[in-house]
């Protein structure tokens, strides 16, 4: 029986998240999703494509993104008129869970098929300098990743995840949100706290000095097409998203990330994500990458008490993006 660590002593997002899984096949009748066997002999979990999802079905997949190190719920928020309900997320492991787990960092592609792999494959994987820079790597027998996609993926792409995890492929799960489903909208703003926790590293802030972190971001409406649906899930986290992180080490350096972490310290802030796309032709990789953040940011210094807040909520945008 394997320990519920690594070799650092440290947790497996894979086998904390097992369970998750788990739980996800049990429930797939209530929560609206479909499981089958492909013929590569992995299980494939539709969230969104054929089946209809569901919100819940999302917050369970958002957990399951975390690597079993974070907890996803779904609430009432009342801080923007006509949209009252949120996702709140929360890690006393922020750094493992979002960094590790939950970013979506692994490209896979084959042909005409492309996506983002999020979840706790890529601890497996190795397949990011990013988890050099983490000192991380994971060990399990079973594992999940997550396609934000609506088609299934294929063969080429299936063999090279089992190749890269070093994972039997009937212990492999493969679970698809497209952008334009219940569950898709729902593990996409449940990123709040990741989109945080890339930035700060990205700011070059000492991830060790990340002591826990929650975020909390308005739910948008399902939209009909990738575009639009693209648009409202980043607004909901540039525009509606609100973060708090608790962090060790000066004064300093913690007023320092408060005050350049909130979208609005972007050059590119002020319009809807979708005008910012077709503003540079849609070519993702033109945007500021420093636009990808929460709108608003609380940093706690737990060894002084310091408390630094920077950045807002922009109502304003939220509206002309939802509607």
């Amino acid at each position: 029986m394997q320990s519920q660590s690594t070799s650092q002593s440290k947790p497996s997002v894979n086998q904390l998240s097992a369970v998750l899984v788990q739980q996800l096949i049990a429930q797939a009748e209530r929560l609206n999703i479909g499981v089958s066997k492909h013929d590569t002999g992995c299980l494939i979990v539709d969230a969104g494509i054929q089946s209809a999802g569901s919100a819940e079905a999302g917050r369970l997949i958002a957990e399951i993104c975390m690597g079993g190190l974070g907890e996803v719920s779904l609430q009432p928020d009342n801080r923007f008129t006509g949209w009252n309900e949120a996702i709140a997320v929360s890690s006393t492991q922020p750094v493992l869970a979002c960094l590790a787990s939950q970013y979506a960092g692994w490209a896979l592609s084959h042909e005409k098929f492309f996506s983002l792999g999020s979840g706790p494959a890529r601890a497996l994987a190795q397949r990011e300098d990013l988890f050099k820079e983490l000192n991380y790597q994971d060990s399990a027998d079973s594992t999940c990743i997550v396609l934000e996609t609506d088609k299934i993926p294929p063969q080429a792409v299936i063999e090279k995840i089992v190749r890269d995890t070093n994972i039997a492929v009937d212990k492999l799960t493969i679970i698809l949100t497209p952008t334009t489903s219940i569950a898709g909208v729902v593990q996409i703003v449940g990123r709040v706290l990741e989109v945080a926790l890339h930035k700060a590293h990205t700011l070059h802030f000492p991830l060790e000095n990340i002591v826990s972190g929650t975020g909390l971001a308005v739910l948008p409406p399902v939209a009909k097409d990738f575009m639009t649906g693209m648009g409202r899930t980043n607004d909901a986290i540039l525009f509606g998203g609100d973060v708090n992180l608790q962090v060790r080490g000066e004064d300093q350096a913690a007023a320092e990330l408060a005050k350049n972490l909130p979208s609005s310290a972007s050059k590119d802030y002020g319009k809807t994500f979708a005008e910012v796309f077709k503003f540079y032709n849609m070519d993702f990789y033109k945007i500021d990458p420093f636009l990808f953040s929460p709108a608003k940011v609380t940093v706690a210094n737990v060894d002084t008490g310091s408390v630094f807040e920077a950045g807002q909520l922009n109502a304003d945008l939220i509206a002309l993006s939802f509607n």
